[in-house]
């Protein structure tokens, strides 16, 4: 009798062993699904930006550092290969391109550009499609992160390797500049 219930308990046990492990590879890949969304914008930014650079170049020659500052960030937001790297590759982004448009504020010219202005909606469209699928990717990674973290399944999510993992929030420069109240002149 007490054989059977020892293997009943072992039998529960292996069961939501089983089940748990299974949970964080669907929530793990929710995740992973849900930065493929992130990526496909991206791509779509990446590609628009050297366009906006060189539009801005011809008005805006010897704006050389910050046109440098946005390719060297694209570049290395292109060539990032982890999920990681990629959102702190795409927080460099976002703020090399907060540089741009200050730039961009100097020239009239340029403002009332056509192609720029184009491109400026074409890159204001994909960063908000950007900011939606950025809040499904941090609400993927919450769902996992809190399935990692939670007792007892914290000790089955460390046997298997399951850490928490890093969400794509604004990035330490882009909070300071949104937590700054704006200047209006007139």
């Amino acid at each position: 009798m007490t054989l059977l219930i020892c293997l009943g308990v072992g039998a529960v046990v292996v069961i939501w062993v089983i089940v748990k492990y299974n949970s964080f590879i669907k929530l793990r890949n929710r995740r992973e699904n849900a930065f493929a969304d992130i990526d496909v914008q991206l791509k779509q930014r990446h590609d628009l930006i050297p366009q906006l650079v060189a539009t801005v170049k011809g008005y805006a020659s010897h704006e050389r550092d910050t046109l440098e500052r946005v390719v060297n960030a694209r570049n290395g937001a292109v060539s990032a290969q982890s999920i990681g790297d990629k959102i702190v590759a795409e927080n460099a982004l976002s703020s090399a391109l907060s540089g741009l448009k200050v730039t961009v504020e100097r020239y009239p010219d340029l403002k009332a550009n056509t192609n720029f202005l184009q491109l400026q909606g074409e890159i204001s469209d994909i960063e908000n499609k950007l900011a939606a699928v950025r809040r499904f990717f941090n609400s993927a990674t919450k769902e996992y992160n809190t399935a990692v973290e939670m007792f007892p399944a914290k000790i089955i999510a460390g046997m298997f390797g399951f850490s928490r993992e890093m969400m794509f929030d604004l990035g330490i420069v882009e909070r300071a500049s949104l937590e700054q109240a704006p200047t209006i002149s007139f």
